[in-house]
This record gives structure tokens, sequence and C-alpha cells, in this order.
């Protein structure tokens, strides 16, 4: 059974990638997935994902949030 991303969560990932820095290949590795998967969803419209990849996409883009937040913080308690 096929799982659906919505647009926001694709910009999301998308966001989050460029502010890294990474690549295609880099995505696919932090997350897990093959750079084939990561292309495909990146470029076809109707963004059917398996469920497992719908988890690893939503635990990667939540984990890259929740440590930005936190050195965030952290900086702003330091006084930086």
């Amino acid at each position: 059974m096929a799982t659906q991303l919505s647009d926001k969560q694709i910009i999301a990932i998308k966001r989050k990638r460029g502010e890294l820095g990474l690549s295609i290949a880099g995505l696919a590795r932090q997350v897990g997935l093959s750079r084939r998967t990561i292309y495909n969803i990146f470029m076809d419209n109707s963004r059917p994902v398996t469920p497992t990849t719908y988890r690893k996409l939503s635990d990667w883009l939540i984990d890259e949030y929740a440590t930005a937040d936190i050195k965030d913080s952290t900086a702003a308690a330091q006084g930086k």
C-alpha cells in the first residue's frame, strides 16, 4: 500500500536538503534510501511511497529540525 507525500512535506525536505548542502546521494545516505528513490520523489508529481520510505523521510526531517532547534536554543542560552 503506497502512501502519498504532500507538497508541503516535499518542500520541507528540499529546503532542509538545501540548508545542509546535500546532494541527492548525500540525502539518500542520511535517510537510508536509494538515490533513485529520492530522485523519483523529487521529480514525480504523484509522489507515492511505501510506508517505510514515508517513515524514514519523516523521521529524518523531524530529527533535522529538532537538532537545529536544540543548537539554536543552546546558542541563545550562551549569548551567541
